[in-house]
């Protein structure tokens, strides 16, 4: 059912400080930061070869990373987004086998303007994971 990796997604503290690590440490190519109202986020994008890394920071008094970075404050990884051809398919499959598909179970547009949906952490080995439609 999944497909590629298409990013892993690291809270960071201080979004400026943790793109000029990648950029200037790491040497990788780095996005302007990108204001995703709509999921109380501001992302940035890490381009590598085979896939991406989202810097996440806190958009608005009500981001869900604002309590993620409360509980690591040096920030961490918040989750894995895997790839998948057809999402409500991928989503009725996979309630049908017992997870739990986060929100009201309709998938939203992401930081990629496509749909998405995040599955219960407690469901896939403590991983918040997150399916965008390929």
């Amino acid at each position: 059912m999944i497909g590629k990796l298409n990013h892993v997604a690291i809270a960071v503290p201080d979004l400026t400080a943790a793109a000029a690590l990648y950029r200037d440490t790491l040497g990788a190519k780095v996005s302007e930061p990108v204001p995703q109202p709509a999921h109380g986020v501001t992302v940035i994008f890490v381009e590598l070869p085979n896939t991406k890394i989202e810097l996440l920071h806190p958009l608005g008094d009500k981001s869900p990373i604002a309590a993620f970075l409360e509980k690591n404050a040096s920030g961490g990884i918040h989750h894995i987004c895997y790839e998948v051809e057809d999402i409500l398919s991928a989503r009725d499959k996979l309630k049908a086998q017992g997870a739990r598909v986060l929100g009201d179970g309709e998938p939203k547009i992401g930081a990629h303007d496509k749909p998405v949906l995040f599955l219960h952490p407690k469901d896939f080995c403590g991983t918040l994971v997150e399916l965008e439609q390929a």
